[in-house]
């Protein structure tokens, strides 16, 4: 095991990596942005050092004073966390060549997933459903033309570098299809600096599944089952759950062994998340796969009993994997919901500001990830989640009404928070019957 590791990363993930460090033993080095300087991720660290100012190109994406500090205190390791390098293939090269064991998969594979159409193609190679579309880049939107008139009408452009719902955009005639092609490479361009796109069917009333799984260096690969992450605004996540309940044991079997699949035919070593999208005839397709350890990983901890921040330790350090290497069984069912510093009355305007007062829940079955305290001051510069609750349960039913328990008890004072939403949520009929689909927060089926 290594004697002590970097977390490239800041907030509740930088502080759930240091608590299983400090279970396995090993030192920590916090780095963290002058805007981030009285965060718990730097208090609870062995050692801290400032990489730069607030804005993260200059701090969480500053890659030279990332590896500068990880060699100034002898770190072994780097664990990039969620979003900032953890899907950066250069950035994990960069720390194989300066000897420092990036803690995720190879470059190799970040690469060869990290490039949308380039992993579509590796899913085709390898039997894995995808969703009708182009199964390339697009050269013009002629191109985009001639394939949706063969697949039909609704379809999706989607930026081949893309991620968040960004650089996507649906069309549902041709002149649309010719406006929305120019639209989605534009977006592209500025935000991943790669405007090639591809072309894909639109799936209508969707759910968005995806399984985790996890692989070792020795060839060693199982599915931890599946995360249900279908609630979301503009395609980012709002609550997940595991396990979904539209799958049944055997759909479960059958998904599981197909992402094993992906995996494996990429030399895959780590945790990693396969994603789908399936219809409302439980139908599903490969959309992409995630490259790290993901924000909604506790819910997977919650019904297998498994740490996978100590397992993603465990692997980078050259181990075997200590799951087992057979179908895992789920117990009970968890709820997550991220709490983020956000307006929901008002559009989700962000609300950063100083903390004025700070009560978390507890009880059984809660469980609470977050860095934030009474009288810190949520900066402004960074993703807005501030907290995430996982809820378990017996079964769903148990598992909801905990989470409704743990959101009334739930007290942040001084800034707007999408508590009042997840409320609602929790309390909609459709949820409760499992009766929605990705569109549910736009449909405005919550009131």
């Amino acid at each position: 095991m290594f004697k002590r590791i970097l977390i490239a990363n800041r907030g509740e993930i930088a502080l759930r990596i240091i608590r299983a460090c400090k279970e396995l033993g090993v030192e920590t080095v916090a780095v963290y942005s002058e805007a981030d300087a009285s965060s718990l991720h730097v208090r609870y660290a062995d050692h801290a050092i400032c990489i730069g100012p607030a804005a993260s190109k200059d701090s969480y994406l500053n890659i030279p004073a990332i590896i500068s500090a990880a060699e100034i205190t002898d770190s072994e390791a780097i664990h990039p966390g969620f979003g900032f390098l953890s899907e950066k293939a250069h950035f994990a090269e960069i720390c194989k060549q300066c000897n420092i064991k990036f803690i995720g998969p190879s470059p190799e594979a970040i690469t060869a997933m990290g490039d949308k159409a380039n992993a579509i193609q590796t899913a085709n190679a390898n039997k894995v459903p995808t969703v009708p579309g182009s199964g390339r880049l697009l050269t013009d939107e002629n191109d985009a033309v001639e394939i949706a008139k063969r697949i039909g009408y609704p379809v999706m452009i989607k930026a081949s570098a893309g991620g968040g719902g960004r650089g996507m955009r649906i069309a549902h005639t041709e002149l649309s299809l010719r406006n929305m092609y120019n639209v989605a490479r534009q977006e592209a361009q500025t935000v991943f600096n790669d405007p090639s796109v591809y072309l894909e069917k639109f799936v209508e009333e969707p759910r968005h599944v995806e399984i985790q799984i996890f692989a070792d260096d020795f060839g060693n690969c199982v599915a931890l089952g599946e995360r249900d992450c279908s609630v979301q605004r503009r395609h980012q996540k709002l609550i997940e759950e595991s396990p979904s309940p539209m799958l049944n044991d055997k759909l479960r079997h059958e998904m599981c062994a197909t992402a094993v699949r992906m995996a494996k035919a990429v030399k895959y070593s780590g945790a990693g998340t396969v994603e789908f999208i399936m219809d409302k005839n439980k139908n599903y397709y490969f959309m992409e796969m995630n490259t790290r350890i993901q924000v909604e990983h506790p819910v997977t901890e919650a019904v297998t009993g498994f740490d996978l921040i100590k397992e993603q330790l465990r692997v980078a350090a050259g181990r075997r994997l200590s799951i087992p290497n057979k179908e895992i069984k789920l117990r009970g069912h968890a709820i997550e919901c991220r709490i983020n510093a956000e307006d929901p009355d008002n559009n989700f305007m962000p609300s950063p500001g100083k903390i004025t007062g700070f009560n978390v829940p507890g009880g059984p079955g809660i469980r609470i990830d977050t860095h934030v305290y009474n009288g810190y001051t949520i900066p402004q510069y960074y993703d807005s989640m501030v907290a995430k609750i996982i809820a378990s349960g017996a079964n769903r039913d148990e598992a909801i009404e905990r989470m409704k328990r743990a959101l009334d008890e739930f007290v942040i004072e001084g800034i707007k928070t999408t508590i009042p939403l997840h409320k609602k949520i929790l309390r909609n009929e459709n949820f409760i019957r499992n009766n929605y689909s990705t569109s549910f927060i736009e449909k405005m089926e919550v009131k």
